[in-house]
């Protein structure tokens, strides 16, 4: 999975251990293992649903300061309403 670069360092010392994706389908399977910068996630878990139901616990796990901000960050494949549906990647940071 790719994460813009002021995030790395957050996904690595397991600060931001979750991701919506406004994909057409998955680019990624749970349980397979995916290189970020020096260090490598496995993803635990994939969900699809509407980004009205994110919910602020949700948000803090994704490391951004709130709903709107997580809505500006993923709405670069597109426009983001609270109906879009989008994918919750969950995974967690593999010890080197």
């Amino acid at each position: 999975m790719i994460f813009s670069r002021d995030l790395r360092a957050a996904v690595l010392n397991g600060d931001i251990t979750l991701s919506f994706r406004l994909w057409k389908r998955p680019k990624v399977k749970v349980g397979h293992r995916y290189a970020v910068g020096d260090g490598t996630i496995e993803v635990d878990d994939i969900q699809l649903l509407p980004f009205g139901s994110i919910s602020a616990a949700d948000v803090r796990r994704t490391g951004e300061r709130d709903r709107e901000a997580l809505r500006q960050r993923a709405a670069h494949a597109g426009p983001i309403t609270e109906e879009t549906l989008l994918y919750m990647i969950e995974f967690h940071v593999l010890p080197e």
